[in-house]
């Protein structure tokens, strides 16, 4: 359009010069072909020169993005606009080659254009030429792309083949004491704490140590009764009656099993025996090796059989309870073999079992509690400390492709299947367990078959387009 305004505008400013007189008057013929000669000036200078091909468009050197359909200064940089030819379009169409359909965003393939150019990301559109294999020979959802576009596009591909897997699950846990190795000291009869031994908490004690001091008025009594009933076998003894004698037996015995359930060692009550005096205080031992995690024995406190006095723990073995996901739940059970690790104990790890699974999931994390029981050689691992448990699971031999192969649209899962001349299929599978870079399939694929890892959001997009296309036409 320009054009034709321009040579209109020669036409005018031809016909409209005025004749000198003393030039001489020039003949019909002679206009004509001045007229024809200028309108070959100015339409040449539209075009390229020759050997330069056809201008298509003018850009700027600095922004090749800024295009104007006619030359001139680029208003952000102020440089010269300079001319793209036609040759300098890439993948025109060559003789013998394929038709281009229309060109798009390699980045973006839902970006379409009919003519060359650049996408609004910057990025050079490229040609997409009519397929080698015909549209109807594609699989459902297949789509075709040449080995070029590949590249651009960055598409890689990985084997589905066979693999020995094992399964882990990792949670973090806390270290917390054995429950099942916990002892609580008790006295059987009210009375007061004479002598306190162990007088802080988290002193480490052993099985028999002495802990403290008791006197009990009725423990005291039931003393005396014993000495008596002793004396009392005795005088019984030599009785001819085989009855009496019998009873004085009974009644030692009886008196003797009350000393007994209050605690009362063989070792003190042979003492009393020996005496023949009742022991005024008695002394109370720890019944379990361990640490003290909390006392309340005082001197000359009272305390009655109801008082948790002492409570010990046995930490050679160690609980550690961590969270894990309700999706991992299928792949936990008890007796499980389970590896132990901490920041705090760079070279140690310790092998435990899997003990308790949480009947019930939080409701705010969506996980289930499960606790593991280590053994704990030198008590290196305390309570409250934070560890890295590892549960291990072997799954055997399985079909496997990389995780980033399958694609998860909520409904249904899928890979793209490579075949023969740049043909990508979409097929449907069924994964099942995911162990760090591989995914289990259990159908839908065949061993040896090349699957897209890379680029297979790209392909997915354009199969979606290609689909919805073919879903109009129809």
């Amino acid at each position: 359009m320009s054009k034709r305004i321009a040579v209109f505008a020669a036409l005018m400013a031809f016909t409209a010069a005025p004749s000198s007189g003393s030039a001489p008057q020039h003949s019909s013929r002679d206009r004509a072909a001045a007229f024809l000669a200028s309108a070959q000036r100015l339409q040449a200078a539209g075009q390229a020169s020759p050997g330069e091909g056809k201008i298509l468009y003018y850009k700027d050197p600095m922004h090749p993005w800024y295009h104007s359909d006619k030359p001139g200064i680029a208003p952000d940089c102020g440089m010269k606009l300079v001319p793209v030819y036609a040759p300098e379009v890439a993948d025109q169409p060559k003789p013998g080659e394929r038709k281009i359909l229309y060109y798009q965003d390699p980045m973006n393939p839902s970006h379409h254009s009919d003519k060359p150019g650049l996408a609004p990301d910057g990025m050079k559109l490229v040609p997409v030429y009519t397929p080698e294999v015909p549209a109807e020979a594609l699989p459902p959802g297949g789509v075709e792309i040449s080995s070029a576009r590949q590249q651009v596009m960055g598409v890689t591909t990985a084997k589905a083949e066979y693999r020995a897997l094992d399964q882990t699950i990792r949670s973090v846990g806390q270290v917390a004491m054995d429950e099942t190795r916990v002892v609580h000291v008790h006295v059987r009869t009210s009375g007061w704490i004479k002598k306190v031994f162990v007088d802080y908490t988290w002193q480490q004690v052993k099985q028999g140590d002495p802990l403290f001091t008791f006197y009990s008025p009725d423990l005291l009594a039931t003393e005396q009764e014993y000495l008596l009933a002793l004396r009392a076998r005795d005088s019984l003894a030599r009785s001819s009656f085989p009855e009496i004698a019998s009873a004085g037996a009974s009644l030692l015995q009886s008196a003797r099993r009350r000393l007994e359930l209050w605690d009362l060692t063989e070792g003190e009550i042979r003492e009393v025996e020996q005496s023949g005096k009742p022991a005024h205080d008695i002394t109370i031992y720890a019944p379990a090796t361990g640490y003290v995690v909390d006392r309340k024995a005082f001197p000359n406190q009272y305390v009655s059989q109801e008082m948790d006095i002492y409570q010990i723990v046995d930490l050679s073995s160690i609980w550690a309870e961590g969270e894990i996901y309700e999706s991992d739940a299928p792949a936990v059970s008890l007796g499980q073999e389970a590896v132990l690790t901490t920041e705090a104990l760079p070279n140690v790890a310790l092998r435990g079992r899997l003990t308790f699974i949480s009947p019930t999931v939080k409701p705010d994390t969506r996980t289930i509690t499960v606790r593991v029981e280590f053994p704990n050689p030198g008590v290196k691992l305390k309570p409250g400390m934070f560890v890295n448990v590892e549960l291990h699971r072997g799954l055997g031999r399985r079909l496997t492709v990389p995780v980033d192969a399958v694609l998860n649209s909520g409904a249904h899962q899928r890979v793209f299947v490579v075949g023969s001349k740049g043909v990508f299929e979409p097929r449907a599978v069924t994964v099942g367990a995911r162990t760090g870079e591989y995914a289990v399939i259990l159908s839908g694929l065949r061993a040896g078959e090349q699957v897209v890892i890379r680029a297979n959001f790209l392909i997915d997009s354009e199969s979606n387009l290609r689909q919805s296309v073919e879903g109009m036409q129809k």
